[in-house]
């Protein structure tokens, strides 16, 4: 090739090829060296890439090269979440099996990861589909059901009709499927759960171990769990032997419930009704308040509706006849599912209260004012004073508060009590595609597990998979049968499939012993490779998989099989890549939206490097970021350069440079200062903020300065040409986590051999990049009115002076009066005038 040609493709396709042929991004335990484990969430092998998918394993690239440089024993493997809906149901719209879309899928993404150049150790490579894996999925089960923690009973749960499966409750949005959109309705089924509400508390607290993880993803973990500290109580129902429990935070306010109200999906509401003329309205009224959806329902704007069933309840403190109701606005996965109705002092209940004409008593009486219950239009929810409350009255209502609690649990009508929001995990799927539970029904024995030496339990190839409301394993008479491994006699075999969060939520523990054929992992393993030091992935994984995976750990750690209690020590989650419309609006880059740009076409164009240098360059990763045509052909024209700077000037590279800087010149100790300060910028851009965008920025200005200090010429093997040498060299290096095809042909145009992945990052002498004088703005106003030349270092005051010193700012200054100045040291000066 020409010197001055950047023939992208021969050079990528060229060390892609050698990288391959050295197994370079293997990795072994090294117990001499300290690790660093980074993971990238694995995908759903669910087509092409597209360069908005990219953006999260570029990302993962860079920071395992530059970790890898640095000298730290890094583990970087890939896998794929193959079970599934997403497989299944693109397998059925194509009328093949899911196997084989799954695995074309799969080929095709492992060639678009190693075009792009991503440092992925494919020995360790993990396929959730295939035995070798789904085996310790069922492994898992039996321990969690060894543990109390796997259990069958029937549940009303979250049913998608067009996809035919029961939802957890995380995967509905807005009453709808988040795979297909279709509204959700409730069936009642036999169900296996996980009883991941034991660890509630745990996974609560831990939350403060988290402290590399954005608030944001601690918060929603919080809310989901939703724990809340309150009192528990009883109401008798008249003429039954039945009693309405209840869970209130606001205990104070317990004088002044006026009704009561159960979630339509209560189990009391059809035998409150039954035989009676309320019947089959609340039946009709249950219909349509289950379909609503419970996003739906619990949102502040929706209307509240309700109908009463005819009974009645006994206040347990005043005895009080009290109107029992069903409401849309109370929900069966919070509490006990039925609610004390305060209208006074909750504004759902208030709502409710004047559309169906129910009293209101207020109970607490704001200081220095008084409420009128016949009038007022929003419920006191502050704090007050007790009044309506017997023995109570005239205390501040928190005080009060314990005080009720006191005596409720004296008289033995009421409980302190915690509640959480979080329930236990729906992990059974009507479906094919998944993991088989690994359980047997036997006659006589009962539920049997499949005992560990007989795993797996192989899923059938041979299985019509199209969903028909049960699972189509159970029309698979050969998987059905078999015999009980009790007692030897006929046995059936569990149909529900496990739901793919089962298989995601211990993936990152098989990385480190993929191969084991006696165990889901090496324990000395394991321990030596977790936690994960860095995971990199989307928000919206912020409390499904998250969740799940910080419980099993949690699980495996108690059974003496891990030696830490949480699996990801830090997290990173990634901006969007979008698409401006022609209406001017950002959209996500996805397929269905038909604006998808694959790495496909950005490689045969530009190359990977230039894809991988836009994907970095276009913004701060955590924030969504704008695709420009017009920046991809600026990152190329960047590429470009930088192989012309070292193509021309190559000869004038000393290899020797470090034994000929003495008696440097102005310029050379100048474009010295710069490269020490491009190693410092860069290594900390990379290394502790992740803003890969100004690593790149700086990169480029160090280009800007050597290009033409080459042009001007470096002389013969004196210090100018060692001074270019050093920047030529460091440029080449720094620039290998973000385009390492192009770095690593131009460090072997250098004479240099080997991989700049082996090589050891660039270290930076401070004392090199310390600036001696620097420019700074002068501003009045706000306004810029000036720039200074001072010296580095400069203290606030010192500044100050000086800028005042300067003649153009002492005559924007004469006669007004300073009124406050401000001063950033090394940036501005700005004077706030009248």
């Amino acid at each position: 090739m020409s010197s001055d040609r950047y023939d992208h493709a021969a050079i990528e396709q060229k060390w892609q090829r050698r990288w391959k042929e050295a197994g370079l991004f293997h990795a072994e335990r090294d117990d001499s060296r300290q690790k660093f484990y980074y993971l990238d969430m694995f995908p759903y092998p669910s087509g092409d890439l597209h360069m908005g998918h990219m953006r999260n394993y570029i990302i993962g690239d860079v920071v395992s090269r530059f970790m890898t440089m640095r000298g730290f024993n890094v583990l970087h493997p890939m896998g794929w979440d193959a079970f599934g809906l997403p497989a299944e149901n693109a397998a059925i719209a194509r009328g093949i099996h899911p196997s084989e879309w799954t695995q074309a899928c799969i080929e095709k993404m492992k060639v678009q990861f190693d075009q792009v150049g991503i440092s992925y150790d494919w020995s360790r490579e993990v396929t959730a589909c295939l035995p070798d894996y789904y085996r310790w999925t069922q492994w898992l089960f039996l321990q969690l059901h060894r543990a109390g923690l796997a259990y069958k009973k029937s549940a009303p749960v979250n049913w998608c009709p067009k996809c035919a499966t029961v939802l957890a409750n995380e995967q509905v949005v807005g009453g709808a499927c988040e795979r297909c959109e279709t509204p959700v309705t409730k069936r009642d089924l036999e169900q296996w759960f996980f009883a991941i509400t034991k660890y509630a508390d745990r996974l609560l607290a831990d939350l403060d171990l988290l402290t590399e993880w954005p608030e944001r993803v601690r918060v929603m973990q919080r809310n989901w769990i939703g724990r809340s500290e309150g009192v528990e109580f009883d109401l008798q129902i008249e003429g039954r032997d039945e009693q309405l429990s209840v869970f209130t935070t606001r205990i104070d306010t317990v004088y002044g419930i006026t009704y009561m109200v159960l979630a339509p999906e209560h189990p009391l509401v059809a035998k409150l009704v039954a035989g009676t003329e309320h019947e089959q309205p609340v039946r009709r009224f249950v219909e349509e308040a289950v379909a609503e959806g419970e996003i739906a329902r619990s949102a502040g704007e929706t209307q509240k509706r309700g109908i009463a069933t005819g009974s009645y309840c006994r206040h347990p403190l005043t005895g009080e006849r009290l109107p029992i109701y069903v409401a849309n606005y109370v929900l069966m996965t919070y509490g006990t599912g039925a609610i004390m109705a305060v209208p006074a002092h909750d504004q759902r209940d208030l709502e409710f209260a004047r559309e169906y004409g129910l009293p209101v008593r207020v109970v607490i009486q704001p200081r220095g004012q008084e409420l009128d219950a016949e009038t007022m239009t929003e419920a006191f929810v502050d704090e007050g004073v007790q009044v309506n409350s017997g023995q109570f009255d005239g205390l501040p209502n928190v005080e009060a508060a314990e005080a009720i609690a006191d005596y409720m649990e004296a008289r033995g009508v009421g409980r302190r009590a915690v509640n959480y929001r979080l329930r236990d995990w729906c992990v059974s799927r009507q479906r094919y595609w998944g993991a088989p539970i690994p359980i047997v029904y036997c006659d006589k024995c009962g539920m049997v597990p499949v005992p560990e030496e007989q795993l797996p339990v192989l899923l059938p190839l041979d299985v019509d998979f199209r969903p028909g409301g049960e699972s189509p394993l159970a029309r698979h008479e050969a998987f059905v049968g078999t015999t009980c491994p009790r007692c030897g006699g006929a046995a059936r075999r569990e149909t529900d499939t496990m739901d793919t969060f089962v298989c995601s939520s211990w993936y990152y523990l098989r990385y480190a012993s993929p191969h084991c054929d006696t165990a889901p992992f090496r324990k000395e393993d394991v321990n030596y490779w977790l936690p994960v030091d860095k995971y990199v992935g989307g928000v919206e994984h912020a409390i499904l998989h998250l969740f799940y995976s910080r419980f099993v750990t949690k699980v495996l750690h108690d059974q003496g099989r891990l030696e830490f209690v949480e699996p990801f020590r830090n997290l990173f989650t990634q901006g969007m890549i979008c698409h401006r419309t022609a209406e001017g609006k950002l959209e996500k880059m996805s397929k269905s939206k038909g604006n998808v740009v694959t790495p496909d076409e950005i490689n045969a164009t530009y190359g990977a490097d230039t894809g991988r240098a836009f994907i970095l360059f276009v913004g701060p990763p955590d924030q969504d970021a704008e695709w420009s045509d017009q920046g991809v052909e600026g990152c190329y024209r960047f590429l470009n350069r930088v192989w012309r700077l070292v193509q021309r000037h190559r000869e004038d590279y000393d290899p020797d440079w470090r034994e000929r800087l003495e008696g440097l010149d102005d310029a050379s100790r100048s474009i010295r200062r710069k490269t020490h300060q491009t190693i410092r910028r860069v290594t900390e851009d990379i290394g502790e903020r992740m803003h890969f965008n100004t690593a790149i920025s700086a990169i480029m200005e160090l280009v800007n300065e050597v290009l033409p200090f080459a042009e001007q010429g470096v002389g013969e093997r004196g210090a100018r040409r060692a001074a270019f040498s050093e920047a030529l060299e460091h440029m080449v290096v720094l620039l290998s986590p973000f385009a390492p095809h192009l770095a690593d042909e131009l460090w072997e145009s250098l004479g240099h051999e080997g991989f700049l992945y082996r090589h050891p990052w660039p270290a930076y002498d401070a004392e090199i990049a310390r600036q001696d004088e620097i420019t700074v703005v002068v501003q009045v106003n706000g306004k810029v009115r000036d720039r200074m030349t001072v010296a580095a270092g400069l203290g606030e005051e010192e500044l100050r002076e000086a800028a005042l010193e300067r003649p153009k700012i002492a005559a924007i200054l004469g006669g007004k009066a300073v009124v406050k100045s401000v001063v950033v040291p090394g940036k501005l000066v700005n004077f706030v005038v009248k």
